[in-house]
């Protein structure tokens, strides 16, 4: 795998921002991400930090543009669960945070949903809403091109939060569609982030 990410896996002991119950850092992070699973004939995502080392994953087994997802950490403990749910007329995506002290997800009350922007934004600009806690005044977005890879996490006021492009190596050459590189602006969720990144990869059928 170190076409995929830049450096070899380090065994020494990393920081705390690595840690699995530490997903806001000080810092900004940077990972990379593969559209593929680990699991052998299997459909879903490995994500990497920036030491190499699996931080996220998602696997669908046999199943691609499943309408439900788990997003998992390094040790397969659920972080979300992501549910696409339909409506006569809008359909949007829910997420489901889980606590893993109590091995329980509330499934009636989603941590954040997801739906398309229905105003019309210039350059085909596709546009998604990203409502936290089911509330409509703490919204995030999601700005990108459908026909590329390239997209924007920004809050309400357009700061960005994340960004993803494809991933280049260090001589600047492309690593294929399905390799890209997130990175994550301090003192933000990275797992609300990868929660996010996993809804509009599903919306444009990559997982």
């Amino acid at each position: 795998m170190a076409q995929v990410h830049p450096q070899p896996s380090s065994s020494s002991s990393s920081s705390s921002s690595s840690s699995s119950s530490c997903y806001i850092t000080s810092k900004r992070e940077s990972f990379t991400l593969w559209l593929k699973s680990l699991v052998f004939h299997g459909n879903g995502c490995t994500v990497f930090d920036s030491n190499g080392k699996l931080v996220y994953r998602i696997d669908n087994y046999g199943e691609k543009y499943s309408r439900e997802v788990d997003l998992m950490d390094l040790r397969g403990n659920v972080l979300f669960s992501i549910l696409q749910k339909k409506t006569p007329v809008f359909g949007h995506w829910d997420g489901y945070k889980w606590n893993n002290d109590a091995n329980y997800v509330n499934k009636r009350r989603p941590s954040f949903q997801v739906r398309k922007n229905r105003k019309v934004l210039k350059g085909g600009i596709c546009n998604y809403v990203v409502s936290l806690g089911c509330t409509e005044t703490n919204c995030y977005e999601i700005r990108g091109s459908p026909d590329k890879s390239a997209f924007k996490i920004t809050d309400s006021s357009g700061i960005i939060l994340a960004e993803v492009k494809q991933k280049q190596s260090s001589s600047g050459v492309d690593l294929g569609d399905d390799v890209l590189s997130l990175v994550v602006e301090p003192q933000v969720d990275h797992s609300l982030v990868m929660a996010l990144v996993t809804v509009y990869e599903l919306i444009n059928h990559k997982l």
